[in-house]
């Protein structure tokens, strides 16, 4: 089974970098641009097709793709071209991709959950025994936790995610009490060893959460706050590398994706689970990818619409524009560094599986 799951890895890379184009190119086309290809995949062609204006491409290595368009690159005198467009077509047309990223993985988990009867939250049912943080100046059962030290819990996961986050042991807390909101300075909060409601010890904070029954709205209400969890990851873990806590070490490039969506696959219980997980690790992904694409670094999708803001605003105060030959030397500079870091990533990746 684990080619299998390898074969699913893959495909589902390949369809995320798909639709990523696919919502350029769909954005394209609305606004008149011209698209001379649409490719999945990069690096030699095993399928071409002339339709119309556009050639569409399957390539061999599917790490990537591309919606190449008259005038992205350089100016062109085709007035169907890129460069001729105004403000608001250009900048449909860079976003159209994380864009379309993101409502796939909040439909991916949308999908997953469409069946579920009913949703752990973030409000407080029970203590354990002896916890000392039920007191009237502190939590109270009925309380539903907001937020833990300025980020709010969108899904109950969150909350053991931010109470691990904590390394000074004094939190800051918002919460929901009968529709009053109340908030928590500084409300001290330690681990200890308490029972939990099956009378099994653990070491935790003493706190007991249920689950609320879900309907139509719940599940959409569920999926998307996922959604929006998953984007905030993305801020933490890029905060985690600036401040050291975390490396390249722990990044995961395409290798290491297929790695670890194949090891969720054969660790799971059954088929129907495998394919569950690894349809979250895709949403998961697919959310990832629409924020890394946004990031103002050039070469990416960000750093157009960054060169986007800048010409236009240039061009209003000093009617002048960063010129393009300049723009386009440093998108280069810009890509030639994130594949130096893929290929730093993937050789990581590689290591760690040949370390096992």
């Amino acid at each position: 089974m684990t080619i299998v799951y390898i074969l699913a890895a893959i495909l589902i890379f390949g369809f995320l970098v798909a639709i990523h184009e696919l919502g350029h190119f769909t954005a394209a086309k609305a606004c008149g641009v011209r698209v001379n290809e649409y490719s999945i995949g990069m690096g030699p062609a095993i399928w071409q097709k002339q339709k119309g204006e556009t050639l569409y491409s399957l390539r061999l290595i599917p790490a990537g793709g591309y919606c190449a368009m008259e005038g992205e690159e350089e100016n062109s005198d085709d007035p169907r071209a890129l460069n001729h467009k105004g403000f608001w077509a250009k900048l449909l047309v860079f976003v159209a991709g994380s864009a379309t990223n993101f409502i796939a993985g909040f439909l991916m988990i949308l999908l997953l959950y469409a069946g579920a009867q009913g949703f752990y939250t973030s409000r407080i049912v029970a203590f354990a025994p002896n916890c000392p943080l039920e007191q009237t100046g502190g939590l109270q059962v009925g309380d539903r936790i907001l937020a833990i030290d300025g980020e709010r819990v969108y899904v109950y996961s969150d909350v053991s995610l931010l109470l691990g986050m904590n390394t000074d042991g004094t939190f800051d807390l918002v919460l929901d009490r009968d529709g009053q909101r109340v908030i928590l300075r500084d409300f001290p909060m330690e681990r200890r060893e308490y029972l939990d409601q099956n009378g099994n010890p653990y070491t935790g904070f003493g706190l007991h959460f249920g689950a609320e029954p879900a309907n139509f709205g719940a599940r959409v209400a569920f999926s998307w706050n996922n959604a929006i969890d998953f984007a905030r990851m993305v801020r933490l873990s890029l905060k985690m590398m600036v401040t050291g806590q975390a490396s390249v070490r722990d990044m995961s490039g395409p290798v290491g994706i297929v790695n670890t969506m194949t090891e969720v696959g054969r660790q799971s219980a059954s088929t129907a689970e495998a394919i569950e997980n690894i349809v979250y690790i895709g949403a998961l992904l697919a959310v990832n990818l629409a924020v890394m694409n946004m990031l103002p670094i050039p070469g990416l999708d960000g750093g157009k619409v960054l060169f986007l803001v800048i010409n236009t605003v240039s061009m209003a105060l000093f009617r002048r524009q960063v010129p393009e030959k300049f723009e386009n030397y440093i998108h280069l500079g810009g890509l030639a560094l994130m594949l130096l870091l893929m290929a730093l990533v993937t050789f990581s990746d590689v290591w760690k599986l040949f370390q096992r």
